[in-house]
């Protein structure tokens, strides 16, 4: 499993290149960041192409921007919460397919990835509903057996419940453990296609 490196650690590694970095480093480091930025201004739609925009960069660092833009929307792909997260990184699956030129092979691989996405959003919604359902019944029954009323009685939002917040803990975890295993493997391959 990859190392997940913590801010400073990044903010002490990039420290120590700059101290023994050559200007030319320094200005590929600086087209790299130029790169991520305008992925960021890309998938908030501030801009429609980054390939017209890569091809507006001097040749010199144009390796170093399409480097960057690939890096940025590499981590806008991850497993989504919401429909707002879906979209981002349904954009940012574009992004990649464009600055490859349209390649079979990475348009394969993201359409790939779009569906770990949905499969898990969609998965994770059946396996929420039922938990729901599960720890519903069962606190139905169990209030009927110590009330003598019908369970059905009772409004119980189950996702209040301590034991479904345990369960649903336990489940989440393990689903999205599995998921990001599928979705590493497949970014692994854009990062290699890329070269990063």
């Amino acid at each position: 499993m990859t190392e997940i490196k913590s801010t400073m650690d990044l903010v002490m590694e990039r420290a120590a290149r700059i101290g023994k970095a050559s200007s030319e480093d320094l200005q590929q480091d600086e087209a790299r960041k130029k790169g991520m930025q305008m992925t960021v201004k890309y998938l908030d739609g501030n801009l429609t192409s980054l390939v017209e925009k890569l091809n507006s960069e001097k040749n010199d660092v144009q390796i170093a921007v399409r480097m960057g833009m690939a890096e940025g929307l590499l981590r806008n792909i991850f497993l989504p919460r919401d429909d707002i997260h879906q979209g981002r990184a349904e954009k940012a699956s574009q992004g990649i397919i464009e600055l490859a030129g349209g390649a079979g092979d990475v348009a394969s691989i993201c359409q790939e990835l779009l569906h770990i996405l949905s499969g898990y959003i969609q998965h994770r919604e059946e396996l929420r509903h039922q938990l729901e359902e599960q720890i519903k019944t069962q606190y139905q029954q169990l209030l009927a057996q110590q009330g003598g009323m019908s369970g059905e009685e009772y409004k119980i939002d189950p996702t209040l419940q301590p034991k479904f917040r345990e369960e649903w803990g336990r489940i989440e975890v393990e689903l999205t453990s599995r998921y990001n295993e599928a979705l590493e493997q497949h970014k692994m391959q854009l990062k290699q296609r890329f070269g990063l």
